[in-house]
């Protein structure tokens, strides 16, 4: 199977998470194909100046590959510098966020994997 660019589901989400502005998700999966081990496997967008807003995953862990920009990563309360080809993991019963607080699009992979 390829399912190109034009293919995939679009969301934007504003003030995600509680975050500011708008965030640009592009499905690359759905759920039914991730077969019932996650919800989620799209490449996301954040606009320069906004933001996803911290938020805890419970039965969950959600991973970040950022594709392109950079920007303030919050980890658990500890705000670490992000840039391309760099992997957060955010693990069951844990928390994060993200601001792009750049001149340029941050493109983050994000993958949600369900626990058991």
């Amino acid at each position: 199977m390829v399912r190109k660019q034009a293919d995939q589901t679009v969301t934007v989400n504003e003030n995600m998470r509680g975050g500011d502005g708008k965030i640009r998700l592009e499905a690359m999966l759905t759920a039914a194909e991730l077969y019932g081990k996650g919800r989620l496997f799209s490449r996301v967008v954040v606009k320069p100046g906004c933001s996803i807003g911290f938020h805890r995953h419970e039965n969950e862990m959600e991973a970040y590959v950022v594709v392109s920009g950079g920007g303030e990563y919050d980890d658990n309360g500890t705000t670490v510098y992000i840039s391309e080809g760099d992997v957060t993991l955010t693990v069951d019963g844990e928390g994060h966020g993200v601001i792009n607080n750049a001149d340029a699009d941050l493109v983050l992979l994000a993958l949600i994997l369900f626990k058991s």
